[in-house]
């Protein structure tokens, strides 16, 4: 099929399990591998339950291991798993997902592929898809490397749309058309998912309700990467090693594209959480004494945080705004404080609760603030480029994808 949009079917792959085994369903799909990155024991209960069972575990490297003794060990069976998997293959479709969350909201997505040739991440990009946030060029390496020994991709981006006009409305109108291919809970907490083929004639109603948004959008900005920056990042650098080893042939290079789900930037079920920071084995007079240089406690100088720690809990406002958002000023200082005082860490944390429990530790220092609204996302990116790294969450650990669908990356 020619694509005509730059989010376009692709031969979707999933395991040959039948629609009515939801034990074996629960047992194939795992959450997204940059997930509970501090806490092997989730990944630890997920080898637990899938136990004697196939499942997407055994095709990806949860970042907890990366660094570890048994990195390697889980990369050489990640190896022998991918030259022995076995899927069912569905061409040219499309999948529509919902994805009940953990609160009972549903959270609809389609299933496709993205042209990479469309997306860069680079700092200063105005392609038509584009990373959110300031991608830290370290952490590509080695991610890429699995992609590079990898014969499929199992995708965990979540990419969004703003969908003023209402497409997801649209196609939802239609899903009594869908083939539904999988309907279960998901293991640990994750909610349920169903999922559903959009194959032929309904197909090509969806194509072309995309091509008239991405004729139509408001600015440059087609769809902004929201979960999944880093992932999409190193499928950009791997296949750019292949252009570079095939040339033009690469052009018609499986690698050329990306699965990824697309999101409605609308939805209900989409929230915008702020991602709190906490300054780990530092000397906190020290660090308090730098602060209070540029900060007074004066509402509204400039951006506002609340500042906690182990004796003290109060807010202070930037003299200056070094930063469109908060969370960039604060980030521009804790860098520069960081790259001055080796040994001193920075921690992201998502849960206000987690992050005050944190910040009252010895030697910490803790900082809550106000989040974007995810109204804000498009005409930021639009206007300046990629937020600070670690600027938002969309929503809680549990929220995010699972893998389940994959897709060949090889000829």
């Amino acid at each position: 099929m020619t694509n005509r949009t730059l989010f376009s079917p692709a031969d979707i792959c999933l395991p040959k399990i039948s629609l009515s085994s939801t034990e074996e369903w629960t047992k194939w799909a795992v959450i997204a591998c940059d997930q509970f990155t501090s806490d092997p024991g989730y990944w630890e209960n997920a080898a637990q339950i899938r136990q004697g069972s196939a499942s997407a575990l055994d095709l990806v490297l949860p970042e907890a291991y990366l660094g570890t003794d048994t990195e390697k060990l889980h990369k050489e069976e990640i190896a022998r798993h991918m030259t022995e998997a076995d899927f069912d293959t569905y061409p040219d479709s499309m999948m529509w997902i919902e994805r009940k969350l953990p609160d009972g909201r549903v959270r609809q997505g389609i299933l496709g592929k993205i042209d990479l040739e469309k997306y860069d991440y680079s700092v200063g990009s105005t392609s038509a898809i584009r990373a959110t946030e300031a991608t830290v060029l370290e952490r590509i390496p080695p991610r890429r490397a699995i992609r590079e020994a990898a014969v499929y991709e199992l995708p965990h981006v979540l990419l969004l749309i703003d969908d003023k006009d209402g497409l997801f409305r649209r196609i939802a109108a239609e899903k009594k058309a869908f083939e539904t291919l999988y309907d279960f809970e998901l293991m640990l907490g994750g909610g349920s998912i169903t999922g559903s083929r959009i194959s032929g004639k309904v197909l090509d109603e969806v194509i072309g309700w995309i091509a008239e948004y991405e004729e139509n959008v408001d600015g440059d900005l087609s769809y902004a990467v929201g979960d999944g920056n880093h992932a999409l990042a190193s499928a950009k650098a791997y296949y750019e090693k292949v252009k570079a080893e095939l040339g033009d042939a690469a052009l018609n290079h499986p690698a050329r594209y990306a699965l990824v789900e697309l999101t409605s930037l609308q939805s209900r079920a989409l929230d915008f959480e702020a991602i709190y920071r906490v300054v780990t084995d530092c000397d906190v007079n020290d660090f308090l004494t730098e602060l209070n240089q540029i900060t007074c406690e004066k509402k509204r100088c400039a951006h506002t945080v609340r500042v906690i720690t182990e004796t003290e809990d109060r807010e202070v406002s930037f003299l200056k705004k070094s930063h469109a958002l908060t969370v960039g000023t604060l980030q521009i200082f804790l860098d520069d404080y960081l790259s001055r005082h080796p040994g001193v860490k920075c921690d992201y944390i998502h849960d206000e609760e987690a992050l005050m429990e944190l910040a009252k530790r010895e030697n910490c220092v803790g900082f809550l603030f106000g989040g974007m609204k995810k109204s804000e996302l498009f005409p930021y990116v639009q206007k300046n480029g990629t937020l600070p790294r670690k600027t938002f969450s969309m929503g809680h650990a549990e929220d995010k994808r699972y893998y389940l669908e994959c897709r060949r990356i090889t000829k």
